[in-house]
């Protein structure tokens, strides 16, 4: 699944008023009016029962959405289902781990950063595959 199928998916069968952000470089994906839930989207190619969250990506999440009083949302696909996350519920415990760069630009340089899991027996399994 790639992040427009997952859009079109959650758009269909969850939030209907579902639109992307603004910015393409963001550090959220979409937003729900109605239910004021502001979203990040990430599709795995291969699933795993924890999944990574950049301590930049969550701390960016919490900032935006406490200007708006908007709930920080991750959502995970993976071969297995869709998996949502509310971020204000997390009790994150972070590691520095050395990663890939970038996932889908080409850029297999490793590099520091700052990670947490989320289990996916801890989300809001949204569907099955």
């Amino acid at each position: 699944m790639q992040e427009n199928d997952l859009f079109e998916w959650l758009q269909s069968n969850i939030y209907f008023d579902l639109v992307k952000a603004n910015n393409q470089m963001s550090r959220w994906d979409c937003y729900s009016p109605a239910t004021k839930h502001r979203i990040e989207l990430k599709c795995r190619r291969t699933h795993y029962d924890t999944l990574l969250l950049e301590k930049k990506k969550y701390d960016a999440m919490l900032q935006e959405t406490s200007k708006h009083s908007d709930a920080a949302i991750y959502i995970n696909s993976t071969p297995k289902g869709i998996y949502l996350f509310n971020l204000h519920d997390i009790t994150p415990h972070w590691k520095v781990q050395y990663i890939r760069a970038t996932t889908e630009f080409g850029n297999s340089n490793r590099i520091a950063k700052e990670v947490m899991y989320l289990n996916v027996f801890d989300s809001r399994v949204l569907t099955t595959f």
